[in-house]
């Protein structure tokens, strides 16, 4: 099976998540805007530029360069301190929101992620998925990303650094001779500034010059960093996606629909795909939820959000999506909908919670995990709840046609 690779990359972070952080809390310009960078202590030899805006680009200024020097290149140029509190902040957020997509994640650096949905994609197609990220990030935290979109980590990495901002990039092994390979050589993914002039010594200039070297020349010349260059220069990377170890506070997932569902019917229907999946996820873990919380977002984007205690600590998806539609048939009015989001939270590891505070349905814990064995063995999709059979209809937004 082709595994299902993004990589998400937030544009300018610091300046963007400071930018954000301000505007919030009552600042009257976006610094994204006007002439601006990120520093450390102008009075310090620490005094550099960490983050530009594009405005401050347009004058030429560089990160790593003296502010003194950056100053001098434009006057009217603004200096806005590190507060790595609020970096925190901000990479923590998106992080909570690439969650809801998968637990295959992998944060490669304060900025960006890796996320691996092969089996988290629920009938959909990656690249859609891909769209909805980059939307909601930029509707729900106000900062934009790039989302690379591959089969491996390379690839999906090397697509999101194309053009930015605020935008999403295909890199398929069909696509690298035309979109990788006419790429300076320092373009590849791990090939620092001391080995670019050895490889313009030999006459690579392109990625697509060093895939077609030979590559015993290249081991001869580098060793094992030879092998690595030539793979990466012909798209190959079997390297996983590193699971995150530690248990999540809360798990959930969400779908944006491409057609308002304005049906009660419906909407029970994606919210069984949704709390399968939650609990699946839970038992992944093996962790037990005290608390089940329904999201819809309307057609006008007003948030409604209500959450109920279960009855029993579990990770049943029986038991989840009783509650689960207790709480849509309470708080829906009727609106169109266009985001629904099912989210256990108050979590706890089941083997450290005494048997009398949780509900333990050998019955139901069976055929969970019967279902979860087949999932992980053959594809998440691979089985499913006869009433989940619409809902890859509604997710795509396609009409259910007559049936006889």
């Amino acid at each position: 099976m082709e595994r299902q690779i993004l990589h998400v990359d937030v544009n300018n972070a610091f300046l963007s998540w400071t930018a954000v952080y301000m505007l919030k809390n009552g600042y009257h310009t976006d610094i994204r805007k006007i002439p601006s960078i990120i520093g450390g202590d102008e009075e310090r030899r620490s005094g550099i530029v960490l983050a530009k805006s594009p405005i401050a680009k347009k004058f030429g200024i560089v990160t790593g360069e003296p502010i003194y020097f950056a100053r001098k290149k434009c006057n009217k140029l603004e200096v806005f301190p590190v507060n790595f509190e609020v970096f925190n902040k901000y990479s923590n957020d998106l992080f909570k929101l690439l969650s809801e997509y998968t637990d295959k994640i992998e944060r490669f650096s304060i900025d960006e992620c890796f996320l691996d949905l092969t089996h988290y994609l629920r009938g959909r197609k990656l690249i859609d998925v891909a769209y909805e990220i980059n939307k909601r990030v930029e509707k729900e935290l106000k900062f934009t990303v790039n989302v690379g979109v591959s089969s491996n980590k390379l690839l999906a990495k090397m697509a999101s650094d194309f053009e930015k901002p605020n935008k999403v990039h295909t890199l398929y092994e069909y696509e690298i001779e035309d979109k990788m390979w006419p790429l300076p050589v320092s373009e590849l993914f791990m090939i620092g500034r001391k080995t670019v002039p050895k490889l313009y010594n030999l006459g690579i200039k392109t990625i697509g010059d060093l895939a077609k070297l030979d590559k015993d020349f290249l081991i001869k010349r580098f060793g094992k960093f030879g092998i690595m260059m030539w793979n990466y220069a012909n798209g190959i990377d079997d390297s996983e996606v590193e699971e995150r170890k530690e248990d999540p506070k809360s798990i959930g997932n969400s779908v944006t629909l491409p057609k308002d569902v304005n049906s009660i019917e419906e909407l029970e229907k994606i919210v069984l795909a949704l709390c399968e999946q939650v609990s699946f996820r839970l038992r992944k873990h093996n962790l037990i939820a005290n608390t089940v919380n329904v999201q819809l977002r309307t057609k006008d984007f007003k948030d409604y959000s209500h959450q109920k205690q279960l009855k029993f600590s579990t990770s049943s998806t029986k038991e989840i999506l009783e509650t689960a539609k207790e709480i849509l048939k309470e708080m829906y009015k009727n609106e169109p909908i266009r985001l629904v989001g099912v989210r256990a939270d108050n979590l706890e590891d089941k083997n450290e919670v005494q048997l009398s505070i949780f509900k333990n349905d050998e019955k139901q814990d069976k055929i969970d995990s019967v279902l979860d064995n087949i999932k992980t063995k053959y594809g998440y999709n691979s089985i499913t709840r006869a009433g989940k059979l619409d809902v890859e209809n509604i997710v795509k937004g396609k009409e259910k046609k007559n049936q006889l």
